[in-house]
């Protein structure tokens, strides 16, 4: 075989241009614009964010929007299915007014009673709108979620911060508070407020505020307890920084992710916790509606009108399983552990 010959060239050294071996390509991010180019490749997440605002916008507007009363009743237009103008005449969508018997037969209602008017999501056993119900009761949901997340934001934070910076006897009395709280289930602490107060929002927020914020409290100050003694809170100390400084202007936003995140996880809990509250008969009474008591409605008579649970339990659903994906994704974003 003929040698081929290599050049001379290929023995150079390289010639590397210092001037650009400092040289930044990508831009630099702060910290909350790193967590947010996270968030925006979770898809679910964003796609959950975009639901809770919708369905947060349809809560305050679809009141408005139907026309009717929320607590209007009108007995010759109980139990009508849900018909909606321009979409009663195709047939496989489930809103032209028709209800099948138990014979089988399909009936018009409207025609039969002779109503004009259009119930987009049908009636209840008194006549009321569903539609109109259904976004008020998520009013009332999404009230006690946010409710939830501020009393952690506010008590169980502050708390923890507190009783794990001071730690000692300080700790000691807090920790076993907490511990008396956590040993009371919530049921008994609602049954308690409503033998006090009146089943409603008063002693479900009331039972909230007393137990809600515990969990927050244990881990805020599991996270203050790593946090007290690294250097940056020792120099604070060092040039005469007070107590209060240090644990709001140091540690607590240092704490900010986690605390995101736990709040997040509140939410869904939350709502699923008034929704039980209703569906046993401790939470809203008529004429209010939550979620949760609309599905208790729905639920006594789900074999002739199943329509009266299935929309409020899909929006529930969908609220529930929407935090929850929202607080996956502030997760994998906020928390270090999870960073590619």
């Amino acid at each position: 075989m003929a040698e081929k010959e290599i050049s001379k060239e290929l023995f150079q050294p390289a010639k590397i241009d210092s001037s650009k071996s400092e040289e930044i390509n990508k831009p630099s991010l702060n910290y909350w614009q790193d967590a947010w180019l996270r968030v925006k490749k979770n898809k679910a997440a964003v796609v959950s964010m975009i639901v809770i605002v919708l369905l947060a916008l349809l809560a305050f507007i679809g009141p408005a929007v139907s026309g009717y009363d929320s607590a209007r009743q009108k007995a010759t237009h109980s139990n009508l299915p849900p018909r909606i103008q321009g979409l009663e005449n195709v047939s496989w969508l489930p809103f032209d007014g028709t209800r099948t018997l138990n014979n089988g037969e399909e009936v018009n209602v409207y025609e039969q009673k002779q109503i004009k008017e259009y119930y987009w999501l049908g009636t209840d056993n008194l006549g009321r709108d569903q539609f109109t119900r259904i976004w008020k009761g998520t009013q009332i949901s999404l009230y006690i979620a946010f409710l939830a997340a501020f009393i952690d934001m506010v008590i169980g934070v502050a708390y923890g911060a507190i009783s794990g910076y001071f730690g000692g006897r300080i700790d000691n009395v807090m920790q076993r508070i907490i511990e008396v709280l956590m040993g009371i289930p919530n049921l008994v602490v609602v049954i308690l407020m409503i033998l006090i107060l009146k089943p409603g929002i008063i002693s479900i927020t009331v039972a909230l505020t007393i137990t809600g914020w515990v969990g927050m409290a244990r881990v805020v100050r599991a996270q203050v307890l790593k946090l007290k003694n690294q250097e940056f809170v020792l120099a604070s100390r060092t040039l005469g920084a007070s107590h209060s400084k240090i644990i709001f202007k140091h540690l607590i936003p240092n704490l900010v992710g986690v605390i995101i995140i736990n709040t997040m996880f509140t939410i869904p809990n939350a709502i699923f916790f008034e929704a039980f509250l209703s569906f046993i008969g401790l939470g809203l009474q008529d004429p209010l509606a939550s979620l949760g008591t609309l599905i208790d409605e729905g639920f006594k008579s789900m074999r002739a009108f199943p329509y009266q649970m299935i929309y409020p339990a899909i929006v529930i659903s969908v609220i529930m399983v929407a935090f929850n994906m929202i607080a996956d994704g502030l997760r994998d974003a906020l928390d270090p552990k999870m960073r590619d």
